[in-house]
């Protein structure tokens, strides 16, 4: 899920002036684009995997190793699996094991069906997928709607899920007017992307975004083009389901190993909410990170580092953190501890 407007990750403001200096910048004149050619950065090999019942689902796929786990990437809403994870994902999640990174459905290269986007949809193609590949147990990540996704798929599919790492990703959302209004306006947007993005918009975030890692720029090209594949209608509906999703039931009966990486400057999607996860999951560790919403792109070290502890946290190659205070009394506090990790409950 990407914020469409915002300002460096250091601005601590809030409110209207806050707002006020993000939207001034965002809408700043664009330059005239010079002639380039969209030439990708460094990317794993990709497949495509008939999917009996569902169809042709198209994946990156490091390939099976004996005796590695299969961790599974799940990209956010308006992203493709290529746009998420390119910035050093990919990387982490190799390092740990199978690394398999799909196109959700009406996003990037993913299924085009003629139903309706809904959340439990993905959820099931991803089981399908995991099995389609007899890839299970896999260890999902998902960011934002990946990890709604995840969520979704470890209770449907509880056989095929091992761990879940879970990265700006919300308990839910609609507990205040102030993300009632938010979501409001998320599900207006439904109407607005089945004419597509506007380019101009795309421009300007993209502009912003290149303007903190520098890294970025030579790929420019390549990073506008591939934020355009995605089907505007389905990413439209993507974005009602959002609005509607609700894990309050769901995730305190998933009896599965997780990791919640909190993005601690989160507009979209509230640190309080992703914390509210890391508590309702009966077997949750929480990581801190520096970083907004857009973390993937604009602080992608601190992004890639917090799924690489998280990794470590739910397959065992790290010790979790204590959990209880000198007094023997259980630790609530989501304040970091010692870089980012902090206990849930």
């Amino acid at each position: 899920m990407t914020a469409k407007a915002g300002m460096p990750d250091d601005d601590r403001s809030s409110g209207l002036p806050y707002y006020a200096r993000a939207l001034t910048r965002f809408f700043r004149r664009l330059d005239e684009p010079g002639p380039a050619e969209p030439l990708p950065p460094p990317l794993p090999d990709a497949r495509i995997v008939p999917v009996s019942g569902r169809g042709e689902i198209f994946v990156r796929d490091t390939g099976a190793a004996a005796g590695q786990p299969t961790v599974m990437l799940l990209h956010g809403w308006t992203l493709s699996a290529d746009l998420n994870w390119f910035a050093g994902g990919y990387e982490v999640a190799a390092h740990h094991g199978r690394m398999l990174a799909p196109d959700i459905r009406g996003h990037g290269r993913g299924l085009r069906s003629e139903r309706p986007f809904t959340l439990e949809a993905a959820a099931d193609d991803v089981a399908a997928l995991i099995e389609a590949l007899d890839a299970g147990p896999a260890v999902l990540v998902g960011y934002s709607m990946g990890g709604s996704i995840a969520l979704l798929c470890a209770a449907r599919h509880r056989q095929l899920v091992r761990a879940l790492v879970l990265v700006s990703t919300g308990l839910q959302w609609r507990a205040d007017l102030w993300e009632r209004v938010t979501w409001l306006g998320m599900g207006a947007a439904e109407y607005g992307l089945r004419f597509g993005t506007p380019k101009g918009i795309t421009e300007r975030y993209l502009r912003y975004s290149v303007e903190h890692p520098p890294g970025l720029e030579p790929y420019l090209p390549w990073v506008k083009a591939e934020a355009r594949r995605g089907d505007p209608a389905e990413i439209g509906h993507a974005a009602k389901a959002l609005a509607r999703f609700d894990a309050r039931r769901l995730a305190r009966g998933l009896d599965v190993p997780a990791a919640v990486v909190v993005t601690c400057r989160d507009r979209l999607i509230r640190s309080k909410r992703q914390e509210d996860l890391a508590r309702a999951l009966p077997h949750a560790q929480a990581i801190h990170i520096e970083g907004a919403h857009n973390a993937w792109l604009i602080r992608p070290l601190a992004f890639n580092d917090g799924i690489d502890e998280g990794l470590g946290l739910v397959l065992g190659t790290l010790p979790a953190p204590a959990r209880t205070t000198a007094n023997g009394q259980v630790d609530d506090s989501f304040a970091p501890r010692d870089g980012r990790v902090a206990p849930a409950r």
